[in-house]
């Protein structure tokens, strides 16, 4: 697959957070909290930011070597906080309706694939008013029956009823990418959000998209 198939691709799935908004104020803030009550150390900020990306259990365990059960809780913590506050501790990046806009102009079918919580996902996208531009907005369980990023794309794919031959996966991490290729759908990556360009081209993004306004410019 090469940057010129995205032009047949009709389906377009996006990644939320580092793709369509910014929301790592609200992020942090609910790691940094959850972190102090379950009273581990809080980590310095380049590794915080690795808590934006990954599904959050697994980011506990992985990054402060929490267990399973001590996982759990940092988790509830952290919702308890995001739910109400840090939700809306969240910027839209500058470009993103119209970006949107062109390409539904453009006969593509839009729609959210994000390892965030599918309640919380449909709130954001509500709260900056570009739920509209979706067809389905899919995201996570709050069970972590559905929260790898590439459960989630097949969930959207089974759902909606797309064919992988016609879809692709816009995101800013390589779980978006590794995702995406995992489901048979073209991988895109963007270089505003969370991840690098060496992240993105080493998990196997078809092109990458350095700005909002290069998005519809690979798809139409």
């Amino acid at each position: 697959m090469t940057a010129s198939d995205l032009k047949s691709k009709t389906n377009i799935l996006f990644d939320l957070d580092g793709t369509l908004t910014d929301n790592s104020a609200g992020i942090l803030e609910g790691v940094r909290r959850a972190l102090s009550n379950t009273n581990i150390p809080v980590p310095p900020p380049e590794v915080l930011q690795k808590f934006i990306g990954p599904p959050l259990d697994r980011a506990f365990i992985d990054i402060c070597g929490m267990t399973e059960s001590e996982a759990d809780i940092a988790v509830s913590c952290y919702r308890e906080y995001y739910r109400s506050v840090g939700i809306f501790e969240n910027i839209m990046y500058d470009g993103i309706p119209d970006m949107l806009t062109s390409l539904l102009s453009a006969g593509r079918r839009l729609f959210i694939a994000t390892s965030k919580p599918e309640e919380f996902s449909r709130r954001i996208a509500k709260y900056f008013q570009i739920d509209k531009y979706f067809e389905f907005i899919g995201g996570a369980t709050f069970d972590n029956s559905r929260e790898r990023k590439v459960d989630v794309i097949r969930y959207v794919l089974n759902k909606c009823r797309l064919d992988p031959t016609v879809t692709a996966m816009v995101g800013d991490r390589m779980y978006d990418i590794e995702g995406a290729i995992e489901c048979s759908i073209a991988p895109v990556g963007v270089l505003y959000g969370f991840g690098s360009k060496y992240e993105l081209e080493s998990a196997g993004a078809v092109a990458i998209a350095e700005n909002v306004h290069d998005i519809p410019k690979l798809f139409i």
